[in-house]
């Protein structure tokens, strides 16, 4: 004890805030002689100390987090499951026993699992190694009936032997067991266990239902089906044939599975008598007091808790697809049970960025209309999870460039079901994205310049851009504007060199973008001719072939900026993004003003340059530009008003802006087409080399999903 309460003496002078500030004023007042107006500075710190001990910890600490997904915290511990202490089964009718099977028909029953808790480790680890037994048993039969055909025969006529043996023992009892239908009783609970599902008794009782709406034999299928979805964790699949407790074969699962996810949304509305148009969740909350629903309300749990089960244990991307498209259907159900709907939401948003395709798609539209459907109730959490999981998989790959676009557009529609919510929420990832970007341009340090240079930071920025130019138009959205164009200005700014070209070229182009979206003037000039100033009057250029696309990488090796090829990115970029520029002010009446300047530079950049094709490229959009501002001067001169006329002033040239038939319109629209090309050229080329498959975690072959 002696020993311990040394240790935890000398930890506390080492360590406690107490000391530190003690330490603090010490050092402060020994340090050297303080004069008497030191001495009043030395006061007021010792008492800003006092009030705030980690006082020169806290700009550390404000910077400190980089991470640009810790700006949400919420509490993930919830497991995916209910919080029902029920096994999952349901009470059955005991009329329904002669359609499932007698006890003694069948040793494997689903009730071994499902007796105790401290039994189930056990015998899980049993039903692995018997499993395991089992595939090596499988492999040695594969290998006989490679080796003999005839063999292979013989087994297949004997399965349909027994096969049919089972169908015409069980049909005889069909009929008369499905019209003595019974209340249900709870002592018959789980009467299900020891039961074999054969095909035709799938068969009875989904003819039953469909015809009759039968609660008890609709409970039954829904407890196979339960069965049917926990069959990944519970069952293996050997040579085709899927060894389960309950069920057997392989088609009678693909049955359950297939007849539940296409009728139950449909049995349950007829059950409760709500139309199949119905999509407002407030006709199933009104019906949360009625006996129709306290009697239908266990069936349709248990089917969504099922599938939601199913949703995160199948890694087939057709199989997962398909079920949420089926589940989706049920969405005003989901909202009576709120944990359900929280897990469904969580695999959702997890299939949305890492799914292809229509599994991507139909992930996303579950998540739209579950938000579209609760009146914003489930926004805040849909928005902070989607966010997390565009800014966790933004990472660029080039096969997922267009995934990426596809998460991006995605989760604008999704801001845009609550704009006003969602301006806000933009406003702190805005501020987040600027603490980083001000943290790096005063520290300088390398893990903050690393990160404003990653395709994490550049497509967050992206976003956000996307965001505001489809919004600013019908909402308030200037401080957002004014915040994102200063971002932008500093990482370009940041980055001045010739290798970060792309990064450059990315930051005018968002510029670009806003300014046409907001018609507000945002100068651009002055970025777009320090890319002319990239050693490009030089014709020392060695021939070289574009390693890749601009638009796929944030910085070039330092071989590429010797090569012909990046000074012919520069000018053709450069001349690009400023006939972007000008294209959408050149009906304004200050044209001739705004393109004085940019004109003067170019003009000297062309008589520096010595390479031909240089010169010709520069010399045209000059000539372009100069037609363009001759033909708004002598527009501006037959003007009647004055330039304080602010509503003349804006409807100046709409007439003809509408019309889009002038020189220069027609100018900006060949190099517009003439980009699309080379871009198209090079991404072929690019895409070209090296192409490989990539191979999914869950097995599948990855493709792209185009961007919708």
């Amino acid at each position: 004890m002696g020993k311990l309460g040394k240790k935890a003496r000398k930890f506390a002078k080492k360590n406690l805030q107490s000391v530190l500030r003690n330490k603090r004023k010490l050092n402060s007042k020994f340090k050297r002689k303080a004069s008497k107006r030191d001495n009043q500075d030395i006061e007021e710190n010792l008492e800003n100390d006092a009030t705030n001990p980690s006082n020169e910890r806290i700009v550390v600490e404000e910077f400190q987090d980089t991470s640009l997904d810790a700006l949400f915290s919420e509490d993930d511990s919830e497991v995916l499951g209910d919080d029902s202490d029920s096994d999952g089964f349901l009470s059955e009718d005991s009329s329904f026993s002669h359609v499932i099977g007698s006890d003694n028909e069948n040793e494997n029953y689903i009730g071994i699992f499902l007796s105790d808790s401290n039994g189930a480790s056990s015998l899980s680890v049993q039903n692995k190694d018997i499993c395991a037994d089992l595939l090596k048993k499988a492999k040695k039969l594969n290998k006989l009936k490679e080796k003999d055909p005839g063999f292979s025969k013989f087994l297949e006529s004997y399965n349909m032997k027994i096969e049919q043996t089972e169908d015409e023992e069980i049909s005889s009892d069909d009929e008369k067991s499905l019209d003595r239908v019974q209340p249900v009783d709870n002592n018959s609970a789980c009467s299900h266990v020891g039961k074999l599902l054969t095909s035709a008794s799938v068969d009875s009782l989904c003819k039953v239902i469909k015809e009759q709406c039968n609660v008890p034999a609709l409970t039954c299928l829904i407890n196979a089906y339960r069965e049917a979805c926990h069959n990944d964790s519970e069952a293996i699949s050997v040579s085709g044939c899927v060894f389960t407790h309950g069920i057997q074969k392989s088609e009678t699962f693909c049955k359950i599975l297939m007849f539940m996810l296409h009728e139950a949304d449909t049995t349950f509305r007829r059950l409760l008598g709500i139309s199949s148009s119905s999509s407002r969740k407030e006709t199933v909350l009104d019906l949360k007091n009625t006996t129709k629903w306290l009697s239908v309300r266990p069936l349709i749990k248990s089917y969504i808790r099922s599938t939601v089960f199913l949703l995160n244990q199948v890694t087939d991307s057709e199989i997962l697809a398909f079920s949420i498209c089926r589940l989706r259907a049920s969405i005003i159900f989901l909202f009576a049970f709120p944990s359900l709907l929280r897990n469904l939401l969580k695999i959702s948003v997890h299939l949305w960025a890492t799914g292809h395709g229509s599994l991507s798609s139909h992930s996303f539209l579950i998540i739209h209309d579950i938000v579209s459907a609760s009146s914003s109730n489930w926004f805040d959490f849909c928005f902070v999870k989607t966010y997390k999981a565009f800014i966790n998989h933004s990472q660029f790959v080039e096969r997922k460039f267009e995934h990426i676009h596809f998460l991006r557009n995605s989760f604008v529609e999704l801001c845009c079901l609550d704009v006003q919510k969602s301006s806000n929420k933009a406003m702190t990832c805005i501020l987040h994205l600027g603490k980083i970007l001000q943290n790096g341009w005063q520290t300088k340090k390398k893990e903050v310049v690393k990160t404003i240079c990653s395709w994490q930071y550049i497509n967050c920025i992206d976003l956000w851009v996307t965001f505001i130019s489809a919004n600013i138009h019908d909402y308030d959205l200037q401080p957002l504007l004014y915040m994102i164009v200063q971002i932008i200005n500093g990482v370009a700014l940041l980055f001045p060199g010739p290798r970060y070209l792309p990064l450059r070229l990315r930051c005018i182009q968002w510029l670009n973008k806003l300014s046409g979206s907001s018609g507000v003037f945002i100068p651009v000039t002055s970025l777009v001719l320090d890319v002319l100033e990239y050693k490009i009057t030089k014709d020392s250029g060695k021939s070289g072939k574009v390693l890749q696309p601009m638009s796929t990488t944030i910085k070039l090796p330092k071989h590429w900026l010797k090569s012909r090829g990046f000074q012919e990115e520069c000018v053709s970029s450069a001349i690009e993004l400023l006939s972007e520029h000008f294209a959408q002010w050149s009906y304004h009446i200050s044209f001739p003003e705004l393109a004085t300047a940019p004109l003067i530079h170019l003009k000297k950049v062309f008589e520096r340059t010595s390479v031909e094709s240089f010169r010709r490229v520069i010399k045209r959009f000059i000539d372009q530009v100069e037609l363009n501002i001759g033909f708004v001067q002598k527009k501006r001169e037959e003007v009647p008003f004055s330039p304080k006329d602010q509503q003349s002033v804006e409807s100046f040239l709409q007439v003809e802006k509408r019309n889009g038939n002038t020189p220069f319109t027609q100018y900006y629209k060949s190099i517009m087409n003439k980009a699309s090309s080379r871009k198209s050229i090079s991404n072929r080329k690019s895409s070209g080399k090296g192409k490989k498959k990539m191979q999914h975690p869950n097995g599948n072959i990855d493709v792209v999903a185009t961007e919708s």
